[in-house]
C-alpha cells in the first residue's frame, strides 16, 4: 500500500531532525574539545638540553649588563619571565653581539634575547617572535603644544642629535614639507632638554633615549608619536618550530597580562 503524503512528510521531518541533532552534537563536542587545556610538548622536546639557553650580549644597558656575579637588564628579566611561563630552567650565555646568530647555528643556545633587531634578510635562517619592543624614532613634544606627526612640523623647530638617524630623517622631511627650523645637538638628551625648556618645539630621538629621559623628568607631560620602527624580537633556531611556537605563545601571555609592559617600565 502506498504511503500517505502526511506519512512521507513526517518521515522526512524526523530524518531532518535526526541529522540536525547529530550536527549539534558534533559541533558541541568540537567546541568543548578545542577549549580543553591540553599539556604542551615536554620540556625535553622544546629544549633538548633540559634548559632554555639564552644568548645575550650583556654590554648594552638597560637591556643587558654584566656585573662580576650576575646579569641585569630588560632582556634578562624578559628571559626569566619567559622561562617561568614555560616551566623550564634558564641559563644565559653572554657573548659579543656579532656572535649571537652563529651561536644559534652552532647549537650553543636555543634562543637569542638581546635587543635583536628583526632582520628580514635573516628570516630564512632563524625564526623571530613577534616584536616585544619598538626602538624606533619618536617625535616628542610638550603635551600643552602637541605635534601629532612630522607632517605638522612646518614652521616649527626640531631638535635632534647631529649625525644620527634622526638627523637623516629630519633632512628627508625637509624635502617633503614646508621648511622647519633645525636644532642639532651633540646628544639626544640635549635635544630633549631643549624641547623641555621650550628652546625647540619638538625633539626627534630614539625611543630608548626618550623613555630614559622621561623617567628622570616625570613632571614633564609630553605627547609621543612614532616616526620610524626598529623592532626587537627573540630569535629561535630555524629547526625548532615547536620551540618558537611555545616561546611566541609565552611572550603573548606576558603581553596580555601586562607583565611585558611592567618589565619595560622597570628599566625604561
Amino acid at each position: 500500500m502506498a504511503a500517505r503524503p502526511w506519512h512521507i512528510a513526517a518521515l522526512t521531518l524526523g530524518m531532518a531532525l535526526t541529522v540536525w541533532a547529530w550536527v549539534l552534537v558534533g559541533v558541541t563536542f568540537g567546541l568543548r574539545w578545542s577549549s580543553v587545556q591540553r599539556p604542551g610538548p615536554p620540556v625535553k622536546e622544546l629544549f633538548p638540553y633540559g634548559e632554555m639557553r639564552v644568548g645575550v650580549d650583556a654590554s648594552y644597558p638597560p637591556f643587558a649588563v654584566a656585573t662580576a656575579t650576575d646579569l641585569f637588564g630588560l632582556d634578562i628579566d624578559l628571559g626569566r619571565a619567559l622561562a617561568e611561563r614555560l616551566g623550564v630552567p634558564i641559563r644565559f650565555v653572554n657573548m659579543g653581539y656579532d656572535g649571537l646568530y652563529d651561536s644559534l647555528k652552532a647549537d650553543q643556545v636555543d634562543v637569542v634575547i638581546s635587543a635583536l633587531l628583526i632582520d628580514p634578510s635573516k628570516t630564512n635562517e632563524v625564526r623571530y617572535t613577534f616584536p616585544y619592543y619598538n626602538a624606533g624614532l619618536m617625535l616628542v613634544s610638550d603635551a600643552n603644544r602637541p605635534i601629532p606627526t612630522m607632517q605638522d612640523m612646518s614652521g616649527r623647530s626640531l631638535a635632534y642629535e647631529f649625525g644620527s638617524e634622526a638627523d637623516l630623517v629630519a633632512r628627508a622631511w625637509l624635502r617633503r614639507i614646508a621648511p622647519f627650523a633645525t636644532r642639532p645637538y651633540e646628544l639626544p638628551t640635549y635635544a630633549l632638554e631643549a624641547t623641555r625648556l621650550q628652546l625647540a618645539d619638538a625633539a626627534l630621538t630614539d625611543a630608548t633615549s626618550a623613555r630614559l629621559y622621561l623617567r628622570d623628568h616625570p613632571d614633564w607631560v609630553v605627547h609621543l608619536a612614532d616616526v620610524t620602527h626598529s623592532l626587537y624580537g627573540i630569535a629561535v633556531r630555524m629547526d625548532r618550530g615547536r620551540t618558537w611556537n611555545a616561546v611566541n605563545q609565552a611572550l603573548q601571555s606576558l603581553l596580555d597580562d601586562g607583565t611585558l609592559e611592567a618589565i619595560i617600565g622597570r628599566w625604561l
